[in-house]
């Protein structure tokens, strides 16, 4: 970054988007590289929006607010503007529908009324659009000076990101005040997207409101919705009553599948037609466009489910309360094309945007190679196989969506036939769809689940939500993910339209959870999809997240804290009475402040710096602060022996980690459950390290969870060792495949609240070693998991 004078500073961004080095990290969540304006490198950032007002500045230079993402260029001026009753939002002509929505954003979101005005008044908020064919469509500048706002763009759409901009710049209360600069910005990519699955688990109108208001102050264009799956069938169809009738009810395994009484409890909901065009209304006022997914051939089981006749079976399945993948496909006969034809063609009515999302994933063909009639079908319409099938529905699918000019979306195994160049690539299973779709010439978006599937967990936390542990997508995976392969030419990356943000909610039942699922990992991606990339800055972004919290706040947006919290690591010696501790956060964000007495951490509190030993007896709490805030819930710990006895299921680890996930219990039907971390491949947990001097007793508290999970292929991956009690047992050996210590006979259930507590006896053992857990016994259809294990020592 260059000064241009004492008081204004025109950012640049670092050499590379990695130069993290470069970055200076000022106080109230201001943060960027400012060569000649700031000298000093503290990592502080507060809870607090817009531009610093209290903290002295290291020169006299002004400091550049904590926009997320990082605008192209910004120039900071003397002086501020203040927004108060008088300001008025002057617009005329096609400026006049967003200001509109700019002002009625800013009254729901900030709960500050501003009146738009056709005549231009002293001390406004002034938009324009100025048309200009060649440029960005969401291109616009922002410039403040202490008399106006003027916000300049060649379309409404880059009117409203300018509008984000000022939005994010106000302070979220106090004063209106917003510092004097001049801002140009464009987005680097055109597909901005985040991914919803409302079929497996639904969300409510307002609850996606909110998410789209988030979206929008991110700067998201794309709001890719999924509607239909196995679990769940939430758009209505004129003329197929039973799709939402039928097909949008399941009724959950276990617990959660009953009520008190014990007679059937179902799961139902679907979106009526008047709730859809209010959810693409209120994102179009947003200039987002809302893109539907009915996924066709596969995941169609609750369909079929409502209309046997779709399928290609003769017995109906149920609604699946299973994930994972089913083997239910459409059939191939000519009525059942028709009925799709008619779902695209009603979808369409719905979704007035230029992308339908057909699916096309993991259409597992089983029963169409096993059915007489398909493969008759593929005969007669002179395909080769089934493969040729699916190719030949989506290119049908596709005129069907070309005649109304819009265009085909699906998941990479679209490739797997013969695709139209007009279809668009959503590639998940890795780069490797989108690299060949682009060779190919046809449009990409890049999605590849290990790095922005965010229902995968984002630090080995205890507080993580349900989900999959492994591969682990951390803020900075996210942050770092560059959507234009190495191995495309110039040509063929201008293919790469962009990327979005996938979240499946088989594991996700509430809007709580699916907002600690995207946020703050969607404010990561909106500034890799955004901002140039020698711009980014991962250090920097993590200076202006503090005040992007306070931003969620204003929108009552939840958000994860799980990156900003103490990770605690112990190691006693008993012998000497002392316990070593080591602590961490996964960003290295902040200060880390800790007590020994069990009290609240405050400012003042010791600053970590190193491990330290604690006594035995102590009662360890831990916060992550900037500038004195605290920006994740304190962390703790007892430091007595029982304690240092003990490990949750989330302090075990797994002999193969196969097939991990951190799962939910299936009751209560209502409220809060219990979670536990499973490897569903090899139900065996570890206990590393077991410091075993004097251990007479190993204890087991465990829960028994209905087999929720269709794994088609990946059947043949279940372990299991054979049991030979009647239900099974618990064995207790020494290393995964170690001699067995000693074992308990499962019980058919569970206890009255769900869980069992098994005492395994074992011989002295001095020192330390694994201790393996395994429960026999096939897992179908109930398997048991481990809460805790404590070991207990001798009388």
């Amino acid at each position: 970054m260059q000064a241009t004078s004492t008081n204004t500073c025109t950012l640049q961004g670092p050499a590379t988007r990695r130069a993290a080095s470069l970055t200076i990290t000022l106080a109230l969540g201001i943060a960027l590289a400012i060569a000649g304006c700031a000298a000093t490198d503290p990592p502080a950032a507060s809870a607090v929006a817009g531009a610093a007002a209290s903290a002295p500045a290291p020169t006299s230079a002004p400091l550049p607010p904590a926009l997320i993402p990082v605008p192209s260029s910004l120039a900071l001026r003397a002086g501020a503007f203040v927004l108060d009753g008088a300001t008025r939002i002057h617009a005329t002509g096609d400026a006049t529908t967003v200001a509109a929505h700019i002002a009625a954003y800013f009254e729901h979101t900030r709960k500050f009324a501003l009146t738009v005005s056709a005549v231009p008044t002293d001390r406004s908020i002034a938009l324009t659009v100025t048309p200009d064919a060649d440029a960005n469509p969401e291109r616009y500048t922002l410039d403040i000076t202490p008399e106006r706002i003027a916000i300049d763009a060649p379309t409404p759409a880059g009117l409203f990101r300018g509008a984000m901009t000022l939005w994010q710049l106000l302070p979220p209360s106090g004063p209106q005040t917003v510092p004097a600069l001049r801002i140009e910005d464009a987005p680097r990519f055109g597909w901005r997207g985040l991914m919803l699955d409302s079929a497996r688990h639904m969300q409510t109108v307002d609850e996606i409101k909110r998410l789209l208001d988030a979206m929008a102050q991110h700067k998201f264009n794309r709001f890719h919705w999924h509607l239909t799956d196995d679990q769940g069938w939430r758009i209505p169809i004129d003329g197929w009553p039973k799709l939402t009738d039928t097909g949008a009810c399941r009724i959950p395994l276990g617990d959660a599948g009953r009520n008190a009484d014990g007679t059937p409890r179902q799961y139902c909901g679907h979106y009526t037609k008047q709730q859809i065009r209010e959810i693409v209304d209120y994102a179009a006022e947003r200039h987002i466009e809302v893109v539907p997914e009915i996924d066709i051939p596969g995941h169609a089981q609750a369909a079929i489910a409502a209309y046997p006749e779709l399928g290609v079976l003769d017995t109906p399945p149920a609604v699946s309360a299973e994930w994972g993948i089913h083997t239910y496909l459409f059939n191939a006969e000519e009525s059942t094309f028709a009925f799709l034809d008619e779902v695209f063609r009603q979808a369409m009515d719905l979704f007035p945007g230029t992308y339908i999302h057909v699916g096309g994933d993991e259409a597992a063909k089983d029963q169409w190679i096993a059915s007489e009639r398909v493969q008759a079908r593929i005969r007669e319409l002179g395909l080769e196989d089934e493969h040729d099938l699916q190719a030949y529905l989506m290119a049908r699918i596709e005129r069907v969506l070309a005649e109304r000019g819009r265009r085909l979306i699906g998941w990479d195994e679209i490739l797997e036939g013969e695709l139209p160049v007009t279809a668009t690539v959503m590639s998940w299973r890795g780069s490797e769809g989108g690299i060949e779709a682009a060779k190919h010439g046809n449009d990409v978006v890049m999605s590849p689940y290990t790095d922005l599937y965010l229902d995968y967990l984002q630090s080995t936390s205890p507080n993580e939500i349900p989900g999959r542990p492994l591969p682990q997508v951390t803020l900075r995976k996210v942050y770092d993910y560059e959507p234009v392969p190495a191995e495309l030419s110039a040509d063929e990356a201008k293919h790469i339209l962009g990327a979005q943000g996938n979240l499946w909610t088989e594991h996700l039942r509430s809007i709580e959870r699916v907002e600690r699922a995207y946020f703050p990992r969607a404010a990561a991606l909106s500034e890799a999809l955004w901002t140039a990339d020698a711009q980014q800055d991962w250090r920097g972004f993590l200076a202006r997240l503090p005040a992007q919290f306070a931003r969620y706040r204003a929108l009552g947006v939840t958000w994860s804290t799980t990156a900003f919290e103490p990770a605690i690591a112990l190691a006693a010696d008993p012998a000497a009475g002392r316990v070593r501790v080591t602590l961490a956060n996964q960003v290295d964000l902040g200060e880390i402040r800790y007590t020994l007495d069990g009290s609240a951490p405050t400012p003042a509190s010791t600053r970590y710096a190193a491990p330290f030993d604690a006594p035995i007896g102590a009662s360890l709490v831990a916060t992550t602060f900037v500038d004195g805030v605290a920006i994740a819930p304190a962390q703790s710990r007892a430091l007595d022996r029982t304690s240092l006895l003990r490990r949750t299921d989330e302090g075990l680890t797994s002999c193969t980690d196969s097939l991990r996930l951190r799962l939910e219990d299936d009751g209560p039907a209502d409220g809060e459950r219990a979670l536990f971390e499973v490897d569903i491949f090899n139900p065996c947990w570890l206990f590393e390290d077991a410091p075993l001097d004097g251990i007479a007793t190993v204890e087991v508290r465990a829960a028994q969870l209905p087999y929720a999970f269709q794994l088609w292929n990946d059947e043949k991956n279940r372990r299991s060792r054979p049991k030979t009690t009647a239900h099974g047992e618990l064995e207790l050996r020494a290393g995964c495949e170690g001699p067995l210590l000693a074992t308990a006979a499962l019980p058919a259930r569970a206890g009255a609240d769900g869980f069992s507590t098994f005492r395994l006896p074992i011989a002295a053992r001095p020192g330390a070693e694994d201790l393996c857990l395994y429960f026999t016994g096939d897992t179908r259809p109930t398997y048991w998991a481990i809460d805790a294990v404590q070991l207990v020592p001798a009388e």
